[in-house]
């Protein structure tokens, strides 16, 4: 190719790429009590008057962090983030009991009700789709428009692939790590193992689980590794809350009626704006789901970002993320 035509097309390639906003801090944080054991966190930032969205975070037990404010223009958008049950700053942390997904279906409501909010955007990826879904599926007069990525409905499929075989063979030598921790006489159902040390009763045992889950997870995330995904491993709190509620949910099946429940209820989404957007090269939740789900919603916006994987710091992903906000910002 002539050196000029490939200094064009860089030209063109690096206009296409959308920044984050900047930082902002939130005017309004609170606790919100959802049951007699849990409150949640959330808080509030951007224009108090703007289009009200909801951002869902991943895991379950992810928790949000104040990069996720910045998908979204300040001057547009009444930005509402919150930690879900058990996760990030929401009390008691890693905590089971009243945890499933129809318990943050309901927080969801409850939140958008204590917040005096008619509609809202709704924005989700990898887990968060999965309860983005969820909620949408469930209140969709709600809802104003959904943005996902990095989709993920906990079929049993998808589970398979990432935490027992599948995603081993793209990732041997980090696989290993994660399979060895468990002896391998209980291998053949690696996440019931888990779950086994992650509720047992030896803290120690506990934490060691939760740090090996972690890092399989962390790992995988992003084409290049990302060291600061993999230092949030290292810290116990986190990687309890991450690696026990995640692993509290797979084993439930994430509390469905079936295994095709999310899928099999989107019509109720037909009359919704919805944008999709999926890394190609995404292990930890392939595109085939997305595609699954562009096929029940042929209406969507439906985007696969060629050279990116599962994270939201991926530059194509980002930019997709931001161009779907700015479509949405002012419905």
């Amino acid at each position: 190719m002539d050196v000029t035509l490939t200094l064009v097309c860089l030209i063109f390639e690096m206009a296409d790429k959308r920044d984050l906003f900047p930082e902002i801090e939130p005017y309004d944080t609170g606790m919100l009590k959802v049951s007699d054991l849990h409150s949640i966190y959330y808080e509030e930032s951007g224009n108090k008057n703007g289009n009200p969205v909801v951002f869902i975070h991943g895991g379950p037990g992810g928790g949000t962090s104040p990069r996720d404010r910045r998908f979204f223009d300040p001057e547009a958008y009444r930005i509402i983030l919150f930690d879900q049950r058990g996760a990030g700053k929401s009390l008691p942390a890693y905590e089971l009991r009243e945890n499933t997904t129809w318990d943050l279906v309901d927080d969801i409501e409850k939140l958008r009700q204590h917040l005096k909010i008619d509609r809202w955007v709704v924005f989700g990826g990898s887990w968060g789709s999965t309860l983005g879904l969820a909620y949408s599926e469930t209140h969709p007069d709600k809802v104003k428009a959904i943005i996902l990525r990095g989709i993920f409905t906990c079929r049993r499929r998808e589970l398979l692939w990432f935490y027992q075989e599948g995603c081993s063979l793209i990732y041997p030598d980090k696989f290993e790590a994660y399979r060895d921790h468990i002896p391998e006489v209980e291998r053949g159902d690696m996440i019931s193992a888990y779950y086994r040390r992650l509720t047992g009763e030896d803290e120690k045992a506990r934490l060691s689980a939760a740090q090996a889950w972690s890092t399989w997870e962390m790992t995988t995330s992003r084409m290049f590794i990302d060291k600061e995904l993999l230092q949030r491993a290292e810290k116990d709190t986190w990687c309890l809350q991450f690696a026990r509620i995640e692993c509290h949910y797979f084993v439930h099946g994430i509390f469905m009626k079936s295994d095709s429940q999310l899928l099999d209820n989107t019509d109720k989404l037909r009359n919704i704006p919805v944008t999709i957007i999926q890394g190609r090269y995404d292990v930890i939740c392939p595109v085939e789901t997305a595609w699954l789900l562009h096929k029940k919603l042929p209406h969507a916006d439906f985007h696969i970002v060629q050279d990116a994987g599962h994270s939201t710091k991926e530059e194509g992903i980002q930019s997709q993320l931001i161009e779907a906000t700015q479509k949405y910002k002012h419905l």
